[in-house]
């Protein structure tokens, strides 16, 4: 009789720690579901970074900062501290499982190559163990966790929109998406675009603009950059099946090589700095891409998760390569890894557990 009623209580109190589990799991979710992720500020944890960026085999040598003489590594300590919750750790392996046998693509510019790799190495960390495939196609980079069936890629698309080469010259057209239909297939796409829209000068990777069956030599490059935009949201509009893909857009990005954004207008780039903006406000504001993206994203009835970095980063003065990289030049565009990207992903992975 005495046995059973042990047993009993035994079973009883499992039931009881199981539901407490379950509930306190619940109210988490159910507190980041309402809480503003991308309000807060920068806080010191020593426990940070999330991985050894000297373990990571997929760092470019652009984004390598450790490996090209960075020696003040303050800027690895920092932790993303949402206002009204807490930003749930990211977890490698819950993510693997979560999208075993999915299919994953970043679409953009080098700061999604930035974002992309940052993922790599947050699951790399995960399970350091788990065998890998890696094929690299021009610009494209295809990277398979064989162990799960998780297949991320990089389609490096600048603009989103096409750009032809016709007998007059290269033809950004911000009418027409033809990769489109690469893209549809996949299970979750996150898209980014905005840095080569202001581009000028020998870098500029198109001659002409065709517009509403018009070619111009040039136009206002907010108003193309709308355009463009405008073009890949009517394309989710119209071939993108939400029920199998989720689609996310990835919020510029901002670069650091003008003091006076900051409050310090003798500085002219990002080279000595070691900490964050302090508090949760930046002195410049936000770019114009941000209230565009808002704009165009609010017009498409299909769900679209932005995933709004740009003030977050704006923060991260101190997060850039600036000269350690492997080509020596003054990056304060892109990101050190480990770093900012990582926070990224770790908001994102927030959104959708």
């Amino acid at each position: 009789m005495g046995k059973a009623i042990i047993e009993e209580f035994s079973f009883l109190l499992l039931i009881a720690v199981v539901g407490l589990a379950v509930f306190g799991t619940s109210k988490a979710n159910a507190e980041i579901k309402s809480c503003d992720l991308f309000e807060g500020s920068w806080i010191f944890d020593n426990s940070y970074p999330l991985y050894n960026s000297t373990a990571c085999p997929f760092i470019r040598k652009e984004f390598n900062c450790i490996k090209f003489g960075r020696s003040n590594l303050e800027y690895l300590k920092y932790k993303w501290q949402p206002t009204g919750c807490a930003l749930p750790r990211f977890d490698g392996k819950d993510f693997l499982t979560r999208f075993k046998g999915k299919k994953i693509m970043y679409v953009g510019d080098s700061l999604s190559l930035n974002n992309f790799e940052s993922l790599l190495c947050l699951l790399n960390a995960a399970v350091p163990d788990a065998k890998f495939n890696q094929e690299i196609y021009k610009e494209n980079v295809t990277v398979t966790f064989l162990d799960y069936g998780v297949q991320v890629v990089l389609f490096h698309s600048n603009l989103l929109v096409d750009i032809e080469i016709e007998p007059m010259g290269r033809v950004l057209k911000l009418d027409s998406i033809k990769n489109g239909q690469i893209w549809k297939e996949f299970d979750l796409l996150i898209f980014n675009t905005w840095l080569w829209y202001s581009t000028r000068g020998p870098q500029q990777p198109w001659d002409f603009i065709e517009v509403g069956g018009k070619i111009s030599k040039d136009m206002d490059r907010v108003e193309a950059f709308r355009a463009g935009l405008n073009t890949w949201a009517k394309w989710v509009e119209t071939d993108v099946d939400t029920n199998k893909t989720k689609v996310s857009f990835q919020g510029a990005s901002p670069a650091h090589y003008h003091g006076s954004d900051w409050g310090e207008p003798n500085v002219n780039n990002c080279l000595n700095e070691t900490t964050p903006v302090n508090g949760s406000t930046y002195p410049s504001g936000l770019p114009v891409a941000v209230e565009i993206v808002k704009e165009v994203l609010s017009n498409i009835s299909k769900p679209v998760f932005l995933l709004d970095i740009t003030k977050l980063s704006q923060l991260r003065k101190d997060g850039h390569p600036s000269k350690y990289n492997a080509f020596k030049g003054m990056d304060c565009t892109h990101w050190c890894l480990a770093g900012v990207p990582d926070t990224w992903n770790q908001i994102f992975y927030g959104s959708l557990i």
